[in-house]
Formats: C-alpha cells, sequence, structure tokens
C-alpha cells in the first residue's frame, strides 16, 4: 500500500488557512485620544493660565462641561480587542481642567484608569407619558392607515400624501 503525500499547493492552502485563522485571534490595540505631555501639563499654571492659553498649549479639549464650559477633559484610552469579543480598556488617562467664571484655570486634576467606576444601567424600559395599548387596540387603530393602491409602502394616512404616481397623468 502505497501513502500519498499532500501537494506543494495543498500545503500552501493548509498553511494560509491556518495564518488566517491565527490571524483572527491577535488582538488589535486601538488608541484614541491625545495625552498631553507632562512638559506640557507643567505649562498650565492655576490662577494665572487662561483658556486662551490653554488652548496654545494643549489644543482644544476631548470634551467640555455638559451644563457649561468651565470644565475641560482631555482624554486618552487605550483599548485591546480580539476578533469579535468585547473590547477590554487597557489604560484611560483624563485631565481635567477646571476655569472661574473669568476663564483662569481654578485647578488641574488627573485621573487614571482605576479612578473610573463602572455603573450597571437600571433593568427595563423608560416609561413614556401617554395610556398602554393592548394588542388589538393596536391592530385596530391600524386599519385605514396604509395605502390602498399598494404603490409606496410607507403608512401615511391613507391620503396619497407620497406624490404623483405614474398613473395619475391618465
Amino acid at each position: 500500500m502505497r501513502v500519498q503525500h499532500p501537494s506543494s499547493a495543498s500545503r500552501a492552502c493548509i498553511a494560509l488557512s491556518i495564518a488566517g485563522l491565527m490571524a483572527g485571534c491577535i488582538a488589535e490595540v486601538d488608541q484614541r485620544g491625545h495625552l498631553p505631555t507632562p512638559d506640557k501639563m507643567a505649562e498650565i499654571q492655576p490662577g494665572s493660565t487662561t483658556k486662551e492659553d490653554v488652548v496654545k498649549i494643549l489644543g482644544t479639549p476631548s470634551s467640555t462641561g455638559v451644563f457649561d464650559d468651565k470644565s475641560w477633559y482631555y482624554i486618552s484610552k487605550r483599548t485591546s480587542q480580539i476578533a469579535f469579543l468585547s473590547p477590554e480598556t487597557l489604560d484611560q488617562q483624563v485631565y481635567v481642567i477646571d476655569f472661574d467664571d473669568k476663564g483662569v484655570v481654578k485647578d488641574v486634576e488627573h485621573k487614571g484608569l482605576d479612578d473610573g467606576r463602572s455603573i450597571t444601567p437600571a433593568p427595563g424600559a423608560t416609561p413614556s407619558p401617554g395610556r398602554e395599548l393592548t394588542f388589538l387596540e393596536q391592530i385596530i387603530g391600524n386599519v385605514g392607515r396604509f395605502n390602498k393602491g399598494g404603490g409606496g409602502g410607507g403608512s401615511d394616512t391613507g391620503t396619497g400624501g407620497q406624490g404623483p404616481k405614474p398613473t395619475d397623468n391618465r
């Protein structure tokens, strides 16, 4: 009995398939945001540096305060993701610069990954105003709301509000 060995083309195909599978298992590292250098941060002096100075030194912030622009955030985040799995945060750095009413730096804080908090969203749906309709009320409420011509899909008030149809010119 004679044993057949795979041809070199078959071996190359197998090697490429294995390499392709292995490539899907390699972690992809993603860097988002720009972290200011310690030298640049040392130039920011509470009590004397203004907003304009901060923009010249660090550039525009990644984010500002939600209700006012007295807090600026410079955020940098590095994540790693393998194939389709959820990304894992490797590092996160945040510089928070607070300004007074005159636009002068009041305080500079540095927050790292350990300072972050994980939150769990409340389960369920947010209630909305109005009354709940039963399944039957929803079905009956939709009777007559759709086009009878079948030409345009979608739901409107049944008045043909989708514009002229090709058959309208006859």
